[in-house]
């Protein structure tokens, strides 16, 4: 699907995937700047991206990998940024390559009530579907109660795609579960990780979540935002 441009920059309908995620970002006013990190070979289109864009201040990091063998993988990218720009405050983290239908605003608010580190749900009933994703077992007040990625037998229809909000205290756990030896490219595995040290919540939306992993799902994602 992106042998020569990022998923982040593949149009639909029109506009950029990055640019529709800018536009949820830029109405969250807590949001002081948008960290992306990229891999050496998409580092100038990225580059290129961010010089002309105009919105909230943006920094390029670029994380000097050049192949699926040696990239670092999700998580140990977020660690890769919070070391960088010695980052020491709370940080929203979303994945480049999916859209959604839920305003982040509201997401922020939810993270404001709580004052946990948040998750995002939302509900699959689609069995087959649901096996392909995270899922997390949830309370009446939205606390997370376990969490597991791609279960065999999901425990409920809570779906989790990744979007997410660390607290500022979070953030050395995050360096403690990397340099731990646990699989810095799964996002869902610092979160099971994570429960067992910290308390989280989940934002659960009646949205709809796009993610663009093949061409058979942009093409599909094209199709549902040409309407």
């Amino acid at each position: 699907l992106t042998e020569n441009m990022p998923k982040p920059l593949l149009e639909v309908a029109g506009e950029s995937i990055l640019d529709r995620i800018c536009d949820k970002v830029e109405k969250v006013s807590e949001v002081n700047e948008i960290i992306i990190v990229s891999n050496h070979k998409f580092i100038d289109q990225f580059e290129d991206w961010a010089i002309n864009y105009k919105g909230k201040k943006v920094t390029v990091l670029d994380d000097g990998t050049t192949s699926n063998e040696n990239r670092m993988g999700a998580v140990r990218d977020i660690l890769f940024a919070i070391d960088q720009l010695a980052i020491d405050e709370d940080i929203m983290v979303l994945a480049g390559d999916n859209l959604f239908d839920f305003n982040l605003d509201e997401f922020v608010a939810f993270y404001d009530e709580k004052k946990t580190d948040c998750i995002t749900t939302h509900i699959i009933d689609d069995i087959d579907r649901i096996k392909r994703t995270g899922v997390a077992v949830l309370d009446d007040n939205f606390k997370v109660l376990s969490f597991e990625e791609k279960p065999e037998l999901p425990k409920s229809n809570h779906a989790v795609p990744p979007f997410y909000i660390y607290r500022k205290n979070t953030l050395p756990l995050i360096k403690s579960f990397v340099e731990d030896g646990n699989n810095g490219d799964a996002p869902g595995m610092l979160i099971s990780w994570l429960l067992k040290k910290v308390m989280i919540h989940a934002y659960t939306s009646d949205g709809n979540r796009y993610d663009i992993g093949t061409l058979a799902s942009y093409n599909e994602v094209q199709t549902i935002f040409n309407k």
